[in-house]
C-alpha cells in the first residue's frame, strides 16, 4: 500500500500521495518555488497509521506550486417575489496548484 498524509490548508484537508496535483486556496509563493505544510492531520507510512492531536508531531508535506490562478464564477442571486427586490452577487476565489513532492515522517 502505498504512503499518504492527510494536510489542511485554507480550512479544508486533503488526502495527498506523492505525485498528486491539487487545487487549494491561496498559497503565498511565485510558480516554481517550493512550499511546507506542516499542518499533518494523518500519516500513513504503508505498514503503520500515525493519527495526530491534531496534528502529527515532525511530520511535514513539501510541495511545489505549479500555478497561482482564480476558479470559475460562482454567482449568488436572491429575490423576493412582487417586492422588486433582486441581488446578483459574483465570486472568483484565488487558487493555488500544487504537486506533491515529497512526505516526511
Amino acid at each position: 500500500m502505498d504512503s499518504y498524509a492527510v494536510i489542511e490548508t485554507g480550512g479544508k484537508q486533503y488526502r495527498v500521495t506523492k505525485g498528486d496535483v491539487l487545487d487549494v486556496e491561496r498559497l503565498e509563493g511565485d510558480v516554481g518555488s517550493t512550499v511546507t505544510l506542516s499542518q499533518v492531520m494523518a500519516l500513513n507510512d504503508g505498514a503503520s497509521l500515525s493519527v495526530g492531536t491534531p496534528a502529527v508531531e515532525g511530520a511535514e508535506v513539501t510541495a511545489e506550486i505549479v500555478d497561482q490562478f482564480r476558479g470559475k464564477k460562482v454567482v449568488s442571486f436572491k429575490k423576493k417575489r412582487r417586492k422588486g427586490y433582486h441581488r446578483k452577487v459574483g465570486h472568483r476565489q484565488e487558487l493555488t496548484r500544487l504537486k506533491i513532492a515529497d512526505i516526511k515522517a
